[in-house]
């Protein structure tokens, strides 16, 4: 294994890890061939075996007598996300060096598993997919036969049709010409005269359709509040640890309601989101919401869930409402428990804190800064950008109660704290993506001449060319027009760099 730590060193910190890791791999292999005194080879074939290499992942189920339950996974599910999706782009941009069937394999075993699979892993490994099954691959194998010296290519996958089928083709009216199927075998339906006049089939097509886009997204599917009421019961229980969170003044007694919103929300079978909802947990002061956090961990820290639910009802209504600096007890808790549940804290603080319809403002960019720097590996701060800034909706859903919805927007509001937000990611050393750079070119074109007096703007600019600079030599003309539009103390300053670009 530790052989292949620079290699993995590169996926993690490298700007373009793709291209390093080609060289390096390159290299390595020349140097095993030359060299036979090579312990552990590094081939392409050793590469695949390590990232298939079978791990077990102890998982705490509390539904099961035992407290561990083993869970089978490959050694590359254990590598943070941001590194699972540049090793599949690796691998799909190096794929001729590769077996492509374990290539094929590796993809697949990821996609089945696409329950709790992050969102870009899923697209890399979607690519990887076709890539290796495109129809090139297939010329390329036909290519080596000769096909002029009038030998007959008899391929024993291709030569004839199922057994099923052979009898069909002897048809003299099949339905389409390269399936030998008759109108008969598929049905009245298929041919009756009266089909135009059958609405019943077009809506159970469009009953379908719509249950399959409510389908779409279940990697980060949230509970909705249920329609139905509660039980009286339920609710005067809400209703009592909703006037204790109000009055709440030690922190003993918030490790006493934080056990029991838990139990009412998880262990009585309620839906989590309409039980928060009356108890308003984020009424409470902030020393007794900082108690309340710690108190409220179900055990699982791979759970998304209900460490979703325990961050966007006490945390974020209180920092999307911050006008000062946020209290440092609240924060620090905070960030221990986001530490914990990194998903959760991306889907259910960040993503809806910086979408605030009003957008950010100074203590908020504060609360976020601290939170990607302190919980997020920069790969994972990498991802995060490429989601927000070029993900759609479906990317980007972010998880908060229904009554805190009209605070948040779909679309980034700009402000000179979000400025100060992206310098801030990016002194942070965080190499952001070549899609990530082009959006972020694009909106400092549309944007510049709204903040052409803005110092946080130009400061924010002259950062992006100064670390991204090997990404925007495309951009040179647009960045100039754009920058030219402003007057602040860096303008001489960016221009001078973007020329030397």
């Amino acid at each position: 294994m530790e052989a292949w730590v620079p290699l993995f060193d590169i996926f993690m910190n490298s700007p373009t890890p793709e291209i390093e890791a080609s060289l390096w791999l390159q290299q390595c292999f020349n140097a095993t061939t030359l060299s036979s005194s090579t312990t552990i080879p590094i081939t392409a074939s050793s590469f695949l075996s390590l990232l298939t290499k079978p791990c077990n992942l102890f998982v705490d189920d509390s539904s099961f007598s035992s407290p561990l339950t083993p869970k089978r996974i490959m050694f590359i599910e254990t590598l943070p996300g941001m590194v699972q999706s540049r090793v599949l782009s690796f691998l799909a941009l190096e794929n001729e060096r590769f077996n492509g069937k374990e290539l094929s394999k590796l993809a697949r075993s990821l996609l089945s598993e696409s329950q709790g699979l992050d969102f870009w892993v899923k697209k890399a490994a979607r690519d990887l997919l076709d890539r290796v099954s495109e129809p090139n691959h297939v010329n390329k194998w036909i290519s080596g036969f000769s096909l002029e010296s009038g030998e007959e290519v008899v391929g024993q996958e291709f030569e004839s049709l199922p057994d099923w089928l052979k009898d069909m083709a002897a048809g003299n009216d099949p339905l389409l010409y390269w399936l030998p199927l008759s109108a008969a075998d598929c049905g009245p339906r298929f041919y009756d005269d009266s089909l135009e006049n059958d609405e019943s089939l077009f809506s159970q097509v469009e009953e379908n359709g719509e249950n399959g886009l409510k389908e779409v997204g279940d990697e980060i599917e949230m509970d909705r509040v249920l329609n139905v009421p509660l039980e009286p019961e339920i609710e005067n229980m809400a209703a009592s640890l909703r006037d204790r969170v109000i009055n709440l003044e030690s922190s003993f007694k918030a490790v006493a309601l934080g056990n029991e919103i838990r139990e009412l929300c998880l262990d009585k079978g309620m839906d989590p989101f309409q039980v928060l909802c009356l108890i308003e947990p984020w009424k409470a002061e902030d020393e007794a919401a900082s108690v309340l956090i710690s108190h409220l961990s179900s055990g699982d820290e791979d759970e998304l869930a209900w460490p979703s639910q325990v961050l966007c009802s006490i945390v974020l209504p209180k920092f999307l409402g911050l006008e000062e600096p946020a209290s440092r007890l609240l924060l620090t808790s905070t960030i221990e428990y986001s530490k914990l549940h990194q998903r959760a804290a991306v889907h259910a603080l960040l993503f809806p804190l910086v979408l605030r319809k009003e957008g950010i403002n100074n203590p908020i960019c504060d609360v976020i800064t601290r939170i990607l720097r302190e919980c997020l590996h920069p790969a994972h701060v990498s991802a995060f950008c490429q989601t927000l800034l070029c993900g759609g909706e479906e990317e980007r859903r972010f998880i908060l109660l229904p009554c805190h919805e009209y605070l948040v927007s779909k679309e980034l509001v700009w402000t000179d704290s979000l400025f100060n937000l992206f310098h801030n990611i990016l002194n942070h050393n965080v190499h952001l993506t070549r899609d990530s750079v082009d959006r972020l070119v694009y909106h400092v074109r549309n944007i510049a001449e709204r903040f052409s007096k803005s110092l946080k703007f130009g400061n924010f600019v002259l950062c992006l060319v100064t670390k991204c600079s090997s990404l925007l030599n495309s951009h040179k003309n647009v960045l100039t027009e754009a920058v030219e539009c402003t007057n602040t103390l860096v303008t001489k300053s960016i221009l001078l760099r973007i020329a030397s670009l």
